[in-house]
């Protein structure tokens, strides 16, 4: 009885307070299933400490345990931050800095000679503070994932000093873009009328195009290096893979993703007939800082008494090695030109306008609709071998909760899509 009598007293509240109240239940709801779910992974992490027998022939135990430790640490570190990000959210709810922070930014107006009639101008300074100050609470954080997390286990490059710079340079370029289209956007509500929302939707949606249209050519650039791939058999096999199913390759550039972090990628982007191919210095083994020195770095010395080096130190300095092989890049590649030639990319913007769950559901059905696109293209047997060295790479762990995986996971865990890869995989 008690409790129906508290709902009871809820709906006696005022409106705004209902809502006001619903708001918080709703945030913290979705908190507490999205801990729950990390829970059941943190799970997974604690107690699967040996290497499952599926996967006994493409990962070795030191490996694994690495992958497991770095997720835990991962899990930990989202855990924590995750905790403290709803609990500031609510304070600021209940403590009114909503309200707060938009009579200081009426102040700030005020002291320039703006009247409250500006009130796009007072929703711009707003906006400007709550960057601001989401920036320097969310710095410490950011400032420990990189320089404790990633690099405990090997992943950063950064100095503090090049970190700074990067934040502040990621800070300013956000508002240069946030600030004008959302003055735009603003505008659009409020000339709108009854349709407003129409408008504003198909506003975002131009607005979304046009800067996944530009990203790769003038905003990526300032913050990494991007430099054609040289020209070589590597090049020539990606211009004919991408002519065999008629994507239309302009150009293919190498970014220098290792100066931040040794995990690596691979994308496309452009529209139309003007498509261009990125690869992280990181993802090409002939071209990783990593793999430079190897065997000095590691221990694993030459031997110099004519008998040549033994298979076990071979083997051990392959494995040190980060990338992949020229065959392997294709294989990724001919995974992400499938992307384009099945249309995702486009399916991906349509249904991102609906609902996030829908398109990680679909993201992962896309995911083995690729895998089974570079199968046609002869690569399954490479392919198959890049997914395990770029898994080994970037510390990806392979076991998953059913629950959390559906629910977070984009793309489908490593052994589900080994598995789609196996029956073809000596093609």
């Amino acid at each position: 009885m008690g409790m129906w009598a508290s709902l009871d007293s809820m709906w006696d509240l005022p409106t705004e307070k209902r809502i006001f109240g619903a708001v918080l239940l709703f945030s913290w709801a979705v908190y507490l299933w999205e801990t729950f779910l990390a829970q059941r992974q943190r799970r997974i992490y604690k107690t699967t400490t040996r290497v499952p027998p599926e996967l006994g022939q493409i990962m070795d135990s030191e490996t694994f345990e690495k992958s497991r430790l770095y997720q835990l640490d991962k899990s930990t570190f989202s855990f924590w931050s995750g905790l403290y990000s709803e609990v500031e959210g609510t304070f600021i709810l209940l403590l009114g800095g909503i309200p707060y922070l938009w009579r200081v930014s009426g102040r700030f107006c005020g002291y320039a000679g703006f009247g409250a009639e500006y009130e796009i101008t007072q929703s711009l300074v707003f906006l400007l503070l709550a960057t601001l100050f989401s920036a320097l609470t969310g710095l410490p954080w950011s400032l420990y994932n990189t320089f404790v997390i990633e690099e405990k286990h090997g992943f950063n490059h950064q100095t503090l000093e090049f970190f700074m710079k990067d934040a502040i340079k990621k800070f300013i370029v956000t508002q240069c873009i946030l600030l004008p289209v959302s003055s735009l956007l603003l505008y659009i509500i409020k000339i709108g009328g009854d349709y407003f929302f129409i408008y504003a939707w198909l506003f975002t949606l131009v607005v979304s195009l046009v800067l996944v249209t530009i990203y790769a050519d003038y905003i990526a650039p300032l913050f990494d290096k991007f430099t054609p791939l040289p020209e070589g058999k590597l090049k020539q096999e990606i211009e004919v893979m991408a002519s065999s199913i008629d994507f239309p390759l302009t150009k293919v550039y190498v970014v220098e993703g290792s100066k931040r972090s040794s995990h690596s990628n691979a994308y496309f982007y452009g529209f139309f007939k003007n498509k261009r191919i990125v690869l992280f210095d990181t993802l090409l083994e002939e071209c990783s800082v990593l793999n430079k020195d190897t065997q000095e770095d590691s221990g694993l010395e030459p031997r110099n008494d004519g008998e040549g080096d033994s298979e076990e130190i071979k083997a051990k300095a392959e494995n040190k090695k980060q990338g992949c092989k020229n065959e392997e890049v294709l294989a990724v590649l001919g995974h992400e030109l499938g992307h384009w030639k099945l249309g995702h990319t486009v399916k991906n913007i349509i249904i991102s306008q609906v609902l996030s769950f829908c398109l990680t559901v679909l993201s992962r059905r896309f995911e083995f609709q690729a895998d089974a696109f570079a199968k046609k293209l002869g690569k399954a047997k490479d392919l198959y071998s890049a997914l395990i060295k770029l898994n080994k790479d970037n510390l990806g762990f392979p076991v998953s909760d059913w629950l959390f995986s559906m629910w977070h996971y984009s793309h489908p865990p490593l052994l589900e899509r080994l598995q789609a890869l196996t029956s073809t995989k000596q093609d």
